[in-house]
């Protein structure tokens, strides 16, 4: 399957199982987002004639929430608490850091696929900020040098 290919008929299964739900758009929304890691663009037209809503509305949902992703994501996912805690422990010049190492911006995927960046308001590890998570691992205390550190035995592991 190609990179941004996706299964059409299991996004229809996802949308018949859920659209009948009340606030089915939401439901639909996660479920495919859940099975695809990611909500295609292609798929707005299949999830909008089946609710009876506009493409434009279905399109501001997902532009709406940060949740919503409309490409693939990359293998390994970085969240990246943006909450006041982690702001007063220095998270703004992690994101610089982190932004800068990877070469992406929140909501992208870097070129080799490896990571995506999103941002995320808590992670409950107040005491230790400024924290990250990857995938489900919470580092707290991270410097730019520990997030190197971090992302390249990430890289060593992989390999």
């Amino acid at each position: 399957m190609a990179e941004h290919e996706w299964d059409r008929e299991h996004v229809r299964e996802i949308i018949r199982g859920n659209k009948d739900k009340p606030g089915a758009l939401l439901p639909i929304l996660h479920g495919i987002q859940d099975a695809l890691g990611y909500v295609p663009p292609d798929s707005v037209p299949l999830i909008a004639d089946e609710l009876n809503l506009s493409r434009a509305e279905v399109h501001g949902v997902i532009s709406f929430y940060h949740y919503f992703r409309d490409t693939p994501p990359g293998k390994r996912t970085i969240y990246l608490c943006r909450a006041e805690s982690c702001q007063a422990m220095g998270s703004e010049a992690l994101e610089t850091h982190a932004k800068r190492r990877l070469d992406i911006d929140y909501h992208e995927t870097t070129r080799d696929q490896a990571f995506s960046l999103e941002p995320v308001y808590c992670l409950g590890n107040c005491a230790c900020s400024p924290s990250i998570m990857i995938d489900k691992d919470i580092y707290g205390r991270v410097t730019a040098e520990a997030f190197d550190d971090i992302i390249k035995n990430m890289q060593v592991i992989a390999q």
